[in-house]
């Protein structure tokens, strides 16, 4: 395949996880447009490291990126289930409430 095609949905993965960030009020879905924007990213890396000869680099990079993925995630829900608890709701809208 193409360099310009992984690059093409790679610029489509990212438009579309923007798109959740900006319009979306669940925190949970917040949640799943961040991981969708860094696995876009990914893709990238990958498709220049191909593009390059096959250099780890892009690799190495990508495995760092799915690592700081999995933290995400693991902090997110861990804050989204605080919020719930105490709010009994993940609206985002909601939480501008808490400011003090």
């Amino acid at each position: 395949m193409l360099l310009n095609q992984f690059l093409l949905l790679g610029a489509i993965l990212f438009a579309i996880g923007v798109y959740g960030v900006v319009a979306r009020r669940n925190a949970v879905l917040v949640l799943m447009s961040i991981e969708l924007i860094l696995n876009s990213v990914n893709i990238n890396l990958l498709a220049f490291a191909l593009r390059n000869g096959g250099d780890p680099t892009g690799h190495t990079f990508a495995l760092y990126v799915i690592a700081v993925a999995a933290a995400e995630v693991g902090v997110g829900l861990a804050l989204v289930l605080l919020v719930y608890r105490n709010r009994r709701s993940i609206a985002l809208d909601e939480l501008s409430e808490m400011k003090g």
